[in-house]
């Protein structure tokens, strides 16, 4: 499909984030299943980025029937996905500071300050740390393994 709508003619096989407002609001008022796909997929692709932005902002002002609260749960379900991926990422960096550091869980808490409980729940992703924390374990672990 290519995207006509006040003098926009948009490519289908462009990046959707490189598309203006005018050619992503067509396809969310215009469009059909394939045009929101490819709209669901950039979000996806980045569930905070310029394109879920743009689909919020006109969901805001108008709320079309039917796909209107469809786009509306594909961006909160991106951002949940990306969510529980973040937070998987920053429980393995925690994990593998952990192994790295040669220490038992109760010491290395310890050495930065914190309950062996606390940080088994960085290490298990169910708490996240700050980002002081983080850097702390970082710093810490870096010191022992540098001697």
């Amino acid at each position: 499909m290519s995207v006509v709508f006040r003098n926009v003619d948009v490519d289908p096989g462009s990046p959707v984030d490189t598309w203006p407002y005018e050619a992503i609001v067509t396809v969310i008022e215009r469009g059909t299943l394939g045009d929101w796909l490819v709209l669901t997929r950039a979000i996806d692709d980045d569930p905070w980025g310029p394109v879920a932005r743009q689909v919020e902002e006109h969901l805001a002002q108008e709320s079309p029937y039917g796909v209107g609260p469809l786009l509306s749960r594909a961006i909160a379900r991106s951002r949940r996905a990306a969510e529980t991926a973040e937070r998987a990422a920053v429980a393995g960096e925690v994990a593998s500071l952990v192994d790295r550091s040669g220490l038992t869980l109760g010491e290395l808490a310890q050495r930065i300050g914190t309950s062996r409980t606390r940080l088994s729940t960085y290490r298990s992703g169910r708490v996240m740390p700050s980002a002081a924390m983080l850097e702390r374990l970082r710093r810490t672990v870096d010191r022992l393994t540098d001697d």
